[in-house]
């Protein structure tokens, strides 16, 4: 978007925050970069200039503007669209790979060289994959300055910095302050007091609508992995080096995000996965315009704008839920995956209470035994031919996953139908587009709206959706009463 320099400008002009995290503003008399909604008085077109990235003003030496903050916009929500090789590394890069495995570890996982990969973010975000972690790094840094009482080294390494030096270097750089500045800047209220526990708000695109999203992850919650608890869902997350607890509860603006980690370096990788968890990098009025087009639709959508798709954390987690899930209600999916996580699952400690456990990694489910399985024999080796493939890393679930492939490979495997695989590259690889034509709730609410309620012509009726299918299926389950529609007391 930020070569159409008309429809930037008014964008702009008219300070719309649809458009925060599709491009940056960067002023060429002041020498800093905006959002398109920064509260400031729009600079004249002449002196604007459209990026669309932060690395990439940050590359042309424009620093953060210190009132509208674009370092805490919502993610571009082109990233969850598409499945291109830029959008995979992009997805990578927002899950700290860069940072732990460098960019020649970002390249093996997508299967090109770390040039072509250069060549490709260049031309399309005016910044490579490096310089697109160091803009993270920074932001990083930021909530760790702002909203903790870490001292400053420990900061540094936290945020993913190599040394003090560079860390000083950079975020003098990119905001124009020292990090010391930025910690007697910042409102008394950020810091949350107890010591391991960092505050924050995850910004979306409004509207969205809570009740199926929040509704969803509470009534499917596995015990001792997941809960509702005072307004909050609450989960134990695995992270590349501890683990963590998040609580999050829907705002009216934001998303409030209290996060518990035994390790400060995961909290990049913590935020990433609480927004794909909740879908916050979304378009929703892109999406809800196209589904409102469909007469049989728009009196949902109108309804309820802003419906997310509620994704996952853990992409092998969700694989292993779904085959549990197979056939049985939601009570007993939960006491499958709550027998196993006693069994299997990792131990933690939750200050408050309530949460015992990590899921266990397909590691730690690959020595099952399929006779301690209360399930009928083909789900036993379903669930245990995924482990296994999983474990031995035959099958790769993950926001790098090429979506027609990883569906094939999926359905590739005993006992895996349609139905399965669909709902996994809906929720947990990410894919818009993925649709339940044979899904009993599905069809029902597509049967009351005078819709085809047969499988292959619903999904014909449902071309009309591309690409936004997957969120089609959540206003048409937001028909039935069932409580992953209500959001929790």
């Amino acid at each position: 978007m930020h070569t159409d320099t008309e429809r930037c400008v008014r964008a702009v002009q008219s300070k719309d925050a649809r458009f925060d995290g599709w491009f940056y503003t960067a002023v060429l008399t002041t020498g800093i970069y905006c959002r398109p909604s920064c509260p400031a008085v729009p600079p004249k077109p002449r002196h604007m200039v459209f990026h669309p990235s932060a690395a990439a003003c940050q590359q042309a030496g424009f620093r953060a503007c210190k009132r509208c903050r674009p370092d805490t916009s919502p993610g571009s929500p082109e990233w969850n669209v598409r499945a291109d090789l830029v959008a995979r590394a992009m997805r990578l890069i927002a899950d700290g790979v860069v940072d732990r495995e460098g960019v020649t570890g970002l390249a093996a996982r997508l299967g090109y060289s770390t040039r072509q990969i250069e060549r490709q973010l260049l031309a399309e975000l005016g910044a490579g994959p490096l310089a697109l972690a160091r803009a993270q790094r920074a932001r990083t840094a930021r909530l760790l300055v702002e909203t903790t009482d870490l001292p400053m080294a420990d900061v540094a390494f936290a945020s993913g910095f190599s040394s003090v030096r560079t860390f000083n270097d950079t975020v003098r750089e990119v905001f124009a302050l020292s990090p010391s500045e930025l910690r007697t800047r910042a409102p008394k209220h950020a810091a949350s007091g107890t010591p391991g526990v960092i505050t924050l708000r995850l910004p979306f695109r409004a509207p969205l609508h809570p009740d199926n999203l929040f509704g969803h992850l509470a009534a499917t919650a596995v015990p001792g992995v997941e809960e509702w608890r005072d307004g909050a869902y609450r989960r134990t997350l695995r992270l590349p080096y501890g683990h963590g607890i998040v609580a999050l509860a829907p705002r009216p603006d934001h998303i409030a995000c209290r996060l518990t980690l035994s390790d400060p370096r995961d909290l990049t990788v913590a935020i990433s996965r609480c927004r794909r968890l909740l879908d916050l990098d979304a378009d929703p009025v892109a999406v809800d315009e196209q589904l409102r087009a469909d007469p049989a639709l728009a009196p949902l959508v109108d309804k309820a704008p802003g419906r997310r798709v509620p994704r996952t954390v853990d992409e092998a987690e969700f694989a292993v839920r779904a085959v549990l899930g197979q056939q049985v209600s939601t009570a007993a999916a939960r006491t499958h995956a709550a027998r196993l996580v006693t069994a299997h699952g990792t131990p933690v400690d939750d200050p408050e209470g309530g949460l015992t456990h990590l899921f266990p990694a397909p590691e730690e489910l690959a020595a099952l035994d399929p006779d301690a399985l209360a399930m009928p024999r083909t789900r036993r080796t379903t669930l245990t031919t995924l482990v296994r493939r999983l474990a031995d890393g035959d099958l790769r679930l993950g926001a790098d996953s090429d979506w027609p492939e990883t569906r094939a490979a999926l359905l590739a495997l005993p006992g895996f139908g349609p139905w399965t695989a669909d709902v996994i590259a809906m929720r947990a690889l990410g894919d818009p587009d993925a649709f339940l034509p044979t899904d009993l709730g599905v069809r029902r609410a597509a049967q009351a709206l005078g819709l085809p309620s047969t499988p292959s012509a619903l999904a014909t009726r449902a071309a009309a959706w591309r690409p936004w299918r997957a969120y089609a299926v959540q206003y048409l389950w937001a028909t039935d009463s069932h409580p992953i529609n209500v959001l929790p007391a």
